[in-house]
């Protein structure tokens, strides 16, 4: 695939892959983005997954139709783009590396590697030339490791992204939800807790004048610009991005969950909005997370559990206070059949995050619904529309 005349995608798709990084469920497969840049000199952009290193360098050897690359630009260590680096130097003897300081100490520790005589370090405003096309290198500490570059091609104003403006999903399969579900899963899952650097990024970014952006996962995006911008900027300043209420909840027996129904309903009839829900025992709990940050208002719907909370909810919470949680509003519903103390401990849990307004109204069960508890679910919605 070309991206412009010059730069050719040389990436791969993975469908083998059941948890990237580990925790999150990828049904769509992944993608692991390459470019090359052909010019006078000519530029590979990052390398792969070890498990596509064959494909990879066929991939490349294609492209370069005979010519040989000058330039390795690694602007991530992560090793999904790092781990065939090693056989691309070995692969093409006279290559020059090009990434930051703390990338070539992250390529010794994690391939044993120094490639001392052919490196190249650069860091925030250093240019290459590779003939017709002028690349500038943007530092972007943090987002999300220490040691990434991004890099701006001037001539087809372009910007190679690193993770940033990524998504999970394969690129040869059709997302039925389009990009901004698993963009941003992806982001709160991965880069959530990096907003601050993340917006230094975008600030140093903003100046630039861009046609296309190239990240590291998923589509090369080439069409409405400023949507992705401003939806990355939203998103990074914990912006809310629309206005509604998620309710996650666990329930052992079901008078929990039929608490959270009975709230739903109450919502929907004064006209709420929008409304959604997880069972954060059955549904994927980072789906979860990025509906938390999505809406404006949470509900923490769980039952008391020795002494505690029940242990997704638990979870959940710390996935959340990780990522920097804040400028929302939490309200509580909480069951226990002799000592309810869900709600003091949830509160307890957020209490140190920045901007939160905790609701008046809680929902307090013991055991079952009754008369009580279901003229607090309705205080609980009223106030809540008071936002509306």
């Amino acid at each position: 695939m070309r991206v412009t005349d010059d730069i050719i995608y040389v990436g791969v798709n993975d469908h083998e892959v059941d948890l990237f990084e580990g925790q999150y469920e990828v049904p769509l497969g992944m993608a692991y983005n390459s470019y090359l840049i052909k010019d006078e000199k000519i530029a590979v952009m990052d390398s792969v997954d070890a498990n596509f290193k064959d494909e990879w360098l066929e991939n490349v050897d294609k492209a370069l139709d005979g010519a040989k690359p000058t330039y390795l630009i690694v602007q991530h260590m992560e090793p999904d783009h790092s781990a065939n680096v090693v056989a691309f130097m070995k692969a093409y003897p006279e290559t020059i590396m090009v990434a930051s300081a703390n990338a070539f100490k992250m390529l010794n520790n994690f391939y044993h590697e120094g490639f001392s005589n052919r490196k190249m370090v650069v860091g925030e405003g250093d240019t290459l030339s590779l003939g017709k096309h002028e690349l500038t290198f943007v530092t972007a500490p943090m987002v999300h490791w220490p040691e990434v570059i991004m890099t701006y091609d001037k001539t087809d104003k372009v910007v190679f992204s690193a993770d940033a403006f990524g998504k999970f999903g394969a690129n040869d399969v059709e997302d039925p939800e389009g990009w901004a579900c698993e963009a941003r899963r992806y982001y709160f899952g991965i880069v959530g807790k990096y907003g601050a650097q993340v917006q230094n990024v975008l600030k140093k970014v903003s100046g630039l004048d861009i046609n296309i952006i190239c990240p590291l996962h998923g589509p090369v995006l080439d069409e409405n610009l400023s949507y992705y911008l401003e939806t990355y900027d939203t998103w990074s300043s914990y912006g809310v991005e629309t206005k509604g209420v998620f309710i996650a909840y666990t329930s052992v027996y079901g008078n929990t969950k039929k608490a959270v129904e009975e709230l739903v309903e109450a919502l929907k009839k004064k006209g709420c909005p929008r409304v959604e829900v997880a069972d954060l025992a059955r549904d994927d709990m980072f789906e979860s997370v990025e509906d938390a940050f999505r809406h404006d208002t949470l509900i923490l719907a769980t039952t008391t559990y020795n002494g505690e909370i029940f242990p997704f909810m638990n979870t959940f919470i710390d996935h959340l206070t990780e990522r920097g949680y804040k400028n929302r509003t939490i309200g509580f519903v909480e069951n226990g059949s002799w000592a309810p103390a869900a709600a003091r401990v949830m509160h307890k849990k957020l209490e140190d995050s920045k901007d939160i307004t905790f609701l008046e109204n809680k929902v307090t069960i013991t055991s079952a619904l009754n008369d009580d508890s279901r003229k607090q679910i309705d205080a609980m919605a009223d106030e809540i529309m008071k936002n509306y």
